[in-house]
């Protein structure tokens, strides 16, 4: 199991009343005063499902993940050679109902299936995209402890050719 040391789990506070929800995604100072991780970029994916994106990492990228829409199977491996937890993963799952965030330090790699009809994807990123050469391991690598929850996965050209590791 990944060290709860290296990914961090976070539950977000949901405010309702007769109106609907309301959820505080990110606070700049409270992110840096506690994690001294400065983010500088918002992404989104949308995907249908069976869509399979990743695994993808860096060296130098602290990401943070939420699923604002649907829901995914969410994966990861450690891909620092020089931690004891090299090559360790684990997936859990992300939907729009949990109210969770993934906080994910550089050399990690990260992937997600969709599993319900649709699903939006929304990270930060602590560096620019392609400021850090990027990694990518094949999601059909022996080394997975985990099992995709589809058979008919869709992906990449770029995904098909990752990486093979056991």
């Amino acid at each position: 199991m990944i060290s709860k040391n290296s990914i961090k789990i976070l539950n977000l506070k949901k405010f309702k009343d007769f109106r609907g929800y309301y959820i505080e995604t990110f606070n700049e100072k409270k992110y840096f005063r506690k994690y001294g991780i400065e983010f500088v970029q918002d992404d989104f994916s949308s995907s249908k499902k069976n869509i399979l994106r990743g695994f993808h990492g860096d060296d130098g990228t602290w990401k943070i993940f939420s699923c604002i829409y649907g829901q995914v199977q969410f994966a990861f491996i450690n891909y620092n050679k020089k931690s004891k937890n090299y090559k360790k993963n684990i997936s859990i799952f992300l939907s729009e109902k949990d109210n969770k965030q993934i906080i994910v330090p550089p050399k990690f790699g990260t992937a997600h299936l969709v599993i319900s009809d649709k699903a939006i994807i929304h990270y930060k990123q602590s560096s620019y995209y392609k400021e850090y050469k990027q990694f990518t391991i094949n999601y059909k690598s022996p080394i997975f402890r985990f099992k995709w929850k589809s058979k008919k996965i869709i992906t990449s050209k770029r995904d098909k050719g990752g990486l093979l590791i056991d």
